[in-house]
């Protein structure tokens, strides 16, 4: 890997350790548009990638990072990756580029969408083109890039029933694993959207971590408990970001307090929570 070799466990801030999470979806180009914040195109990665690993960071999966986390094993500093969505884009633009930089992350495809489009995001669905097919998970997976579950149907699963939210944590990882042939552990919640019933239900469903939207960085809990495993927050790189601009973010984590209200006019995470509230009409 590029960069000098550093003994830090991970980044501390406040006096606490912390670990950055880094949340892309597609890896594309988007001239303009409410969605444009979430594509990232290969060249930007390709510099996040090497500016990370130049700085000294260790690029890994999530549960990799909460793993070595948890086990105060000496590492170099941490930085989780994840892709959300599981768009087949993924396999030809950022799969060789982790490769590359010897790095791996958490990709987390829409279970019930995986062939088709991103068909949530309404007249939007094709901006980012299809996603993987099902059947090409486990070369992802052969290449050490870490398989979570998006769940079933991409909506926001604080808005479902109990019963037909088991149904569909459950029917996506047991989906998963079949083809996999290997446990899925972790989770990432469609539009970043829980609460406590919800992170209870994907325990309990099987999986040992679960991430969120949060825009700050990860500050472990104590050993024991589960809540702060289940609900980890993501920052979110966009096309904008330089090399230089991810440094920033990785280390300071953004603004201290991000307001709900303001975080929910953000026109990408309004739009599609609005669209996701359709599609949930049509799709249960």
């Amino acid at each position: 890997m590029v960069g000098r070799a550093v003994t830090t466990r991970t980044p501390v801030r406040d006096g606490t350790a912390v670990l950055p999470v880094l949340m892309y979806h597609s890896v594309s180009a988007l001239r303009a548009g409410p969605l444009r914040e979430l594509a990232v195109p290969p060249h930007r990665l390709a510099e996040h990638l090497d500016a990370l690993t130049a700085a000294g960071y260790r690029l890994v999966g999530l549960t990799e990072a909460l793993d070595l986390t948890r086990s105060g094993t000496p590492t170099p500093p941490l930085v989780a990756l994840t892709f959300d969505d599981g768009f087949a884009n993924f396999l030809h633009r950022a799969l060789p580029l982790l490769t590359a930089t010897g790095s791996s992350a958490t990709l987390y495809p829409a279970v019930g969408h995986l062939g088709g489009p991103a068909d949530w995001l309404g007249r939007w669905a094709g901006v980012f083109g299809r996603l993987l097919p099902l059947s090409a998970l486990p070369e992802v997976a052969a290449a050490g890039v870490e398989i979570g579950n998006h769940g079933l149907v991409h909506q926001p699963l604080d808005m479902l029933p109990p019963g037909l939210l088991n149904q569909q944590l459950t029917d996506s990882r047991d989906r998963l694993e079949q083809v996999l042939g290997r446990p899925v552990r972790s989770f990432c919640y469609p539009h970043g959207y829980h609460d406590r019933r919800v992170r209870e239900l994907v325990h309990r469903s099987g999986h040992d971590n679960a991430c969120a939207v949060g825009r700050r960085l990860y500050r472990p809990g104590p050993a024991g408990r589960t809540d702060d495993r289940f609900a980890v927050p993501r920052l979110q790189p966009t096309p904008d970001h330089t090399g230089a601009d991810l440094l920033d973010l990785v280390r300071g984590g953004g603004p201290r307090l991000i307001p709900e209200a303001k975080r929910l006019a953000q026109p990408a995470w309004r739009l599609t929570r609005r669209l996701a509230r359709l599609a949930g009409r049509r799709l249960t």
